[in-house]
C-alpha cells in the first residue's frame, strides 16, 4: 500500500490551527463564549482513516485540509487499477450528492434576486409539475417534499441498474416521472426523506427563472467569481478530462470484480449530482460559502438553520447542506457524495476558516464510506486521547464509544 503527502504551511503562522468552535447563537444579554482553541489536524488519524477505506475495498483515498496552518494533503493507493498511477491530489472526479449545495447556492442567490420565495409552492414556478400545491421550494432543499427517490428501484440491483442508464440521457420530466409513480413517503414538512427527486427539480427552477442550462448558472454564479478551474458540470458527457481518478462500483455479490464505472452520463441525477471537482476546488468552494462570499448573511443564516436526520442528534440538514456534531464539539458543514465509483466528504467549519475534502474511489461498499468519514474527526477534532485503561471493561464495553456511526447514504447501497 503506498502512501504520498504533499504539505504546505504559511508562513509566519503557528503549526497549531486556532479556530472558533461554532456555538449556538448566544443568549439575549449574554456575552459570547471567547474561542476555543481547537487542536493541529491529526495527520495519523486522516492517514488512517484513508487506510481504512482501502482496506474496504477502495483501490485509492486521498484528503486535502486547509486551515490557518496551512495545507496538508495525503494520498494513498491508485487512482486508477489498470495503469497502477497512484493517487494524486490534484486529479478530478465525481463529486456526486455534493453538487446538491451547489444547485442550492443558486437556488438561494435568485431567492436573493427576488425571483422566487422559499416558502412558494414549486408550482408557482412549474405549473401541474407536482400533485401537491402544498410541496414549496424550501421542502425540496430540505428533503421533507415527501417525493419519493427514484434510485432505489433504479439500483435496486447495483451493476444491473448502472449499466441500464450508464449511456442514457434523460429528461427532467422523466426522473420526475420515475418519481411520482411512486407512492410518496411524507407529507410535505412533516419528517426529513432523502430523495435525489428533489434536488432535480430544483435543477428545473433554476433552468425555468434564468433561462439557461444549469451548467451556465453555476459557471456563472459559482464556477468562476471562485476560480475553480477543476470543477464542472458534466452532462451527458460522460468523460472526466484532464488528470482524473477512476471510479470503481462493488458489484452486490462479495468477491465479484470491480465494475470501471468512470464513464457514464450521471443523467439520472444531472442537478443532484453531476458535477466534478478536486480536492482544493471543494475546500475552496465550502470555505467561501461559509465565509459569505456566495450568499448574504441572512440566506446564509437559512442555510445553515438545520434539523436531525437522525436519533444520534449529531446529524442535522438545512437547506441542502449537512451539518455533522463531532466529538470534540466542533460543528462542520458541508455535504456527503455518492456516485457510482466514488465516496465524497466535503466540509468546513461554520466561519470557514478549515475544510476537509476526501475522497474514495469506490461506492456501493457501505464499510469504505464509513471508514472515509473519519477524515473528518481526525481533520477538525485532533488526535484522540488513549482511553484509560481502568475505564476499559473485559467484554471492551467503550467499543460503542470509539465505533464511527455508519455513513448516512445518498445513494442504495446493499453490500
Amino acid at each position: 500500500m503506498s502512501l504520498t503527502t504533499r504539505r504546505r504551511r504559511t508562513a509566519g503562522v503557528a503549526a497549531a490551527l486556532i479556530a472558533a468552535v461554532v456555538a449556538g447563537p448566544a443568549t439575549a444579554g449574554t456575552a459570547a463564549a471567547a474561542p476555543a482553541p481547537v487542536p493541529a489536524p491529526d495527520r495519523a488519524g486522516i492517514v488512517a482513516a484513508l487506510n481504512s477505506a482501502m482496506a474496504n475495498g477502495a483501490p485509492g483515498a486521498m484528503a486535502r485540509f486547509s486551515g490557518p496552518g496551512g495545507v496538508e494533503s495525503l494520498t494513498a493507493g491508485v487512482r486508477d487499477r489498470a495503469s497502477g498511477a497512484p493517487m494524486d491530489i490534484r486529479a478530478r472526479f465525481r463529486i456526486g450528492s455534493v453538487s446538491k449545495t451547489f444547485s442550492t447556492v443558486v437556488l438561494l442567490q435568485l431567492v436573493q434576486e427576488g425571483r422566487l420565495e422559499l416558502d412558494a409552492p414549486v408550482n408557482r414556478h412549474l405549473p401541474g409539475l407536482l400533485p401537491d400545491e402544498r410541496i414549496t421550494v424550501r421542502h425540496l432543499l430540505t428533503h421533507r417534499s415527501g417525493l419519493a427517490d427514484y434510485t432505489n428501484a433504479m439500483f435496486a440491483d447495483t451493476v444491473p441498474g448502472f449499466e441500464a442508464v450508464r449511456n442514457r440521457v434523460f429528461t427532467h420530466q422523466e426522473l420526475v416521472d420515475l418519481s411520482l409513480s411512486e407512492p410518496r413517503t411524507t407529507e410535505p414538512g412533516v419528517a426529513y426523506r432523502y430523495s435525489n427527486a428533489n434536488f432535480v427539480v430544483v435543477g428545473m427552477l433554476i433552468e425555468k427563472l434564468t433561462g439557461q442550462p444549469v451548467d451556465r448558472a453555476y459557471e456563472r454564479r459559482i464556477f468562476k467569481p471562485l476560480k475553480l478551474r477543476d470543477t464542472s458540470y458534466v452532462h451527458p458527457d460522460t468523460r472526466i478530462k484532464g488528470l482524473r481518478v477512476r471510479g470503481y462500483l462493488h458489484p452486490d455479490a462479495a468477491g465479484e470484480p470491480l465494475v470501471d464505472s468512470t464513464e457514464q452520463t450521471v443523467s439520472w441525477a444531472q442537478s443532484a449530482g453531476a458535477v466534478i471537482s478536486s480536492p482544493a476546488d471543494l475546500n475552496t468552494f465550502t470555505s467561501a460559502l461559509m465565509r459569505g462570499r456566495l450568499l448574504s448573511p441572512a440566506m446564509l443564516e437559512e442555510m445553515t438553520t438545520v434539523t436531525p436526520t437522525d436519533t444520534t442528534n449529531t446529524r442535522f440538514y438545512g437547506l441542502g447542506l449537512r451539518r455533522y456534531d463531532l466529538s470534540c464539539g466542533a460543528q462542520v458543514f458541508g455535504h456527503t457524495g455518492t456516485v457510482q465509483g466514488y465516496y465524497t466528504y466535503a466540509f468546513s467549519t461554520r466561519d470557514g476558516r478549515r475544510s476537509l475534502s476526501a475522497v474514495a474511489n469506490t461506492s456501493n461498499h457501505g464499510a469504505a464510506n464509513t471508514a472515509l468519514g473519519g477524515t473528518l474527526e481526525a481533520a477538525f477534532c485532533g488526535p484522540k486521547p488513549a482511553p484509560a485503561a481502568s475505564a476499559r471493561s473485559a467484554s471492551g464495553a467503550d467499543t460503542a464509544e470509539t465505533t464511527p456511526l455508519p455513513a448516512e447514504r445518498d445513494l442504495p447501497e446493499r453490500y
